[in-house]
């Protein structure tokens, strides 16, 4: 299996090597990194080139790396099923960078790219329709930037007295706002309630 991926690794560095920036193997699949200005032409070769045939648009997400200038990385995953084989696309892109709709290349990216856009505030110059698709009309913020607080930044209730759903502030301290990822478990430096009994 890693020698076909290494094959189709060489096969599209010959054809598009204006392309691509790296190639990676891991875990059985092929992985491309790819300059966002360069996607769609990319994408539509990985398509249409007899020896790649990707037809298929299996999924595409986004990932944030808040600390790197290129903050984040749109994932698009594609299965051949005429290889029996799938690949891995990425594209690093700036906060205020756009990323070129693939909805014209493939149809089934609408969805995927409005969730993109919903969750991360990623936008894909040249899309239909990209409005918010899992959160409510007036949300703010997206809730998969990693600097999104973890309780956000408003609340809903059905209010019985205004027979109707009212959205308020969040009431928390700040302390209670920033998660710092640490298991109280492991690494701490401080005794949790009822461990100073212990010694």
């Amino acid at each position: 299996m890693t020698e076909q991926l290494q094959d189709l690794a060489t096969h599209i560095e010959l054809k598009r090597g204006e392309d691509v920036i790296s190639t990676e193997i891991a875990f059985g699949e092929l992985t491309v990194i790819v300059a966002p200005s360069k996607i769609l032409d990319f994408v539509e070769f990985l398509r249409d080139d007899p020896s790649c045939r990707f037809t298929s648009l299996v999924d595409l997400t986004a990932v944030d790396y808040p600390t790197r200038p290129a903050r984040f990385d749109v994932v698009y995953h594609f299965l051949s099923m005429w290889r029996n084989q799938r690949i891995r696309v990425k594209a690093a892109l700036r906060e205020d960078e756009m990323c070129p709709s693939i909805v014209g290349l493939h149809s089934s990216a609408n969805w995927f790219e409005r969730e993109v856009f919903d969750m991360f505030g990623i936008l894909f110059s040249g899309h239909p329709d990209l409005r918010r698709l899992l959160t409510d009309y007036g949300f703010r913020g997206h809730p998969l930037r990693k600097d999104f607080p973890t309780t956000g930044y408003v609340e809903l209730r059905y209010d019985e007295v205004q027979k109707r759903v009212v959205y308020e502030p969040v009431n928390l301290t700040q302390e209670y706002r920033q998660f710092d990822f640490l298991s109280p478990w492991e690494g701490a430096h401080y005794i949790l309630p009822g461990d100073e009994k212990q010694g």
